[in-house]
């Protein structure tokens, strides 16, 4: 007799949801500070830890130790006092936090959302969005404009 296979049930489904929330949250920090930089370097031709201070509203002390944690990861590169500097993995996932963005942003719009608001919210579900999902935002978009 074939045996009979199962879809998982509500409980591992959302199980895997929180899993995957969990791990967007632990990258999530990384990719806005490192979109951040490239849109500072893309403007005014550097980053500085005040620059990236002032448009988080955060403190120096706490850009200082992300910093860290960037440059740990190889992300970033830094000297003391110095422009911040993204490497090439810093840039490729400041690009992909760029591409994401502008669809997300791009189909709230098309939804009718208003500017502001679909800005601000889609600095949130950027990080939260999968490929498959943005790739729907993409495909509807196109047909919108087509």
């Amino acid at each position: 007799m074939p045996q009979r296979t199962r879809k998982p049930g509500p409980s591992k489904i959302r199980s895997a949801a929180f899993q995957r929330i969990r791990a967007d949250h632990s990258s999530e920090l990384a990719e806005d500070y490192v979109e951040l930089i490239a849109d500072l370097i893309d403007e005014k031709g550097e980053a500085r830890g005040s620059d990236v201070a002032m448009r988080l509203g955060v403190a120096n002390a706490t850009v200082v130790k992300t910093m860290k944690r960037l440059q740990d990861a190889g992300l970033v590169t830094q000297e003391p006092y110095r422009s911040i500097f993204l490497t090439g993995e810093g840039w490729k996932m400041a690009e992909d936090g760029r591409r994401k963005h502008k669809i997300v942003e791009g189909f709230l719009l098309a939804l009718g959302v208003p500017e502001e608001t679909a800005r601000i919210d889609s600095e949130g579900i950027e990080h939260h969005v999968s490929e498959a999902t943005l790739r729907a935002m993409a495909r509807f978009l196109a047909r919108k404009v087509m």
